[in-house]
């Protein structure tokens, strides 16, 4: 999925506001499950949020793209990591807390992968427990044919990154290309994500129906933030 670009992740999103991020997370668990200790991070990426958490939980994370997982294992020495996709993952205990945050649930693409991954999510998540879900953009919110423009500017790494939009039915396709330029020399690639474009209904009928009960709504980035709980009477399966 990230490919080339895996190892430029912390460069291109070092704008991303982590620190912030962690402080907001920990507000809602102090208020919704004051008692947790396990953390669980779906589509972990690089690890920075699990670095800032470890001292306060006992972490761990998950995700899709070995190299993306690497970086995330070198950031955090001894700290569980999984290679899993977040539609079927299955690690056979529950966690205090789940969280599967930066828009990632985009990339499962249809409503039936939402549904499935929404489930697979629950399952880990402990009775009394929490999930954090930060979603995509809806239907309506995206902006079809959107230019963006990212730049790096670092004294031995110069990153251009240029993406167009477009949607297919309700997936949003993203085009990246990239222009890198570091000592060894100047490189050019390109990458293809593929996101679904999910309602809020979607999103909370596919929560509702994992046996989670949504508590409110939150806010990490300006995306929106789903906060879910599991009954403390329900089965965790």
């Amino acid at each position: 999925m990230f490919g080339r670009s895996a190892d430029l992740y912390d460069a291109l999103y070092s704008w991303k506001d982590y620190d912030d991020e962690v402080r907001r997370i920990t507000r809602l668990v102090d208020e919704l499950s004051p008692g947790a200790k396990t953390f669980l991070d779906v589509a972990c990426g690089t690890g920075k949020h699990l670095e800032l958490l470890r001292d306060r939980f006992q972490v761990e994370g998950v995700d899709l793209d070995p190299q993306l997982l690497a970086i995330a294992a070198g950031r955090n020495p001894g700290v569980p990591l999984h290679e899993g996709d977040m539609i079927s993952f299955d690690l056979g205990r529950t966690f205090d807390v789940v969280v599967c945050l930066f828009s990632s649930i985009g990339y499962v693409e249809t409503p039936q992968n939402l549904s499935t991954a929404c489930a697979s999510l629950s399952k880990h998540v402990a009775p009394g427990g929490i999930l954090l879900l930060e979603p995509w953009l809806t239907p309506d919110g995206y902006e079809e044919g959107h230019i963006g423009f990212l730049t790096v500017d670092e004294p031995e790494l110069k990153i251009a990154r240029i993406n167009t939009s477009r949607r297919e039915g309700d997936v949003s396709v993203l085009d990246f290309s990239y222009l890198v330029g570091t000592p060894a020399g100047i490189e050019h690639f390109t990458e293809h994500h593929r996101l679904g474009l999910f309602t809020d209904k979607q999103y909370r009928d596919a929560l509702t129906a994992a046996g989670l009960e949504l508590q409110k709504d939150g806010d990490l980035m300006g995306r929106g933030l789903y906060v879910a709980v599991r009954p403390a009477a329900s089965p965790s399966g």
